[in-house]
């Protein structure tokens, strides 16, 4: 089971750790604001109140053996930075920051961090391709210049198998999932529907007209595809 430390409970931090929790991980919470630490500490592994640019104090707290530390400060960026610097001291294996401007993204590279994250620039850029491909249901970014995406599967491919298909002969895109819609009856006597996703699915497997592929490819791939 891997192990996180998030640093800064802001709106950022305190939904990562929630997330990592609710995926299994284990999690260690840390923040110098003792309310913010109440508002977490039942949810995750771990709560801490501390100055994260104590050493001592990241010691104390285990942080030097997690997998992976990130650094949810962006609005104090000597705060930020102090702390990367602090983290790959103590040892910390793999380290993820966030950065808010271009002057600290570059600070944090030449810092050799493993990850930077930019809300805002990856956000919009997650919107702008949702938004200008008519097809794509959701767009998520994995590493420079390629991403997964769900895409409603076209109308000239309903019918055929993913093998028939082409998406990746013709699309140069990876199929790892089908998302559809499973009509349900509730003990009330209620229609709904419940969303199922098959994961690696068969190339015979038949593709209808409510389905949602989860695709992995190039970006340039993906804009293409989600524009047919």
């Amino acid at each position: 089971m891997k192990q996180f430390a998030v640093i800064g409970l802001g709106n950022f931090g305190y939904a990562l750790a929630q997330e990592l929790m609710e995926k299994g991980a284990q999690v260690i919470a840390v923040d110098r604001d003792p309310q913010r630490i109440e508002a977490i500490k039942d949810i995750v592994t771990y709560a801490v109140t501390l100055e994260a640019g104590d050493e001592s104090a990241l010691k104390a707290a285990s942080i030097h053996e997690v997998d992976v530390a990130i650094v949810c400060i962006g609005d104090k960026i000597e705060a930020n930075l102090l702390i990367t610097v602090l983290l790959k001291r103590i040892g910390v294996r793999k380290i993820w920051a966030r950065a808010i401007s271009p002057l600290q993204q570059e600070i944090l590279k030449a810092l050799e961090v493993d990850s930077i994250i930019n809300i805002e620039q990856d956000m919009g850029r997650t919107v702008a391709q949702s938004l200008v491909m008519d097809n794509v249901v959701k767009h998520v970014p994995l590493s420079d210049g390629y991403s997964v995406a769900e895409i409603k599967v076209p109308k000239e491919m309903v019918g055929k198998t993913l093998r028939q298909s082409g998406l990746r002969k013709d699309h140069n895109l990876n199929v790892v999932g089908i998302k559809k819609k499973v009509p349900q009856i509730t003990d009330d006597g209620e229609r709904t529907f419940e969303e199922k996703t098959e994961n690696v699915p068969s190339p015979d497997r038949k593709l209808e007209a409510e389905d949602v592929l989860i695709l992995v490819g190039k970006d340039t791939d993906i804009e293409k595809f989600g524009k047919t």
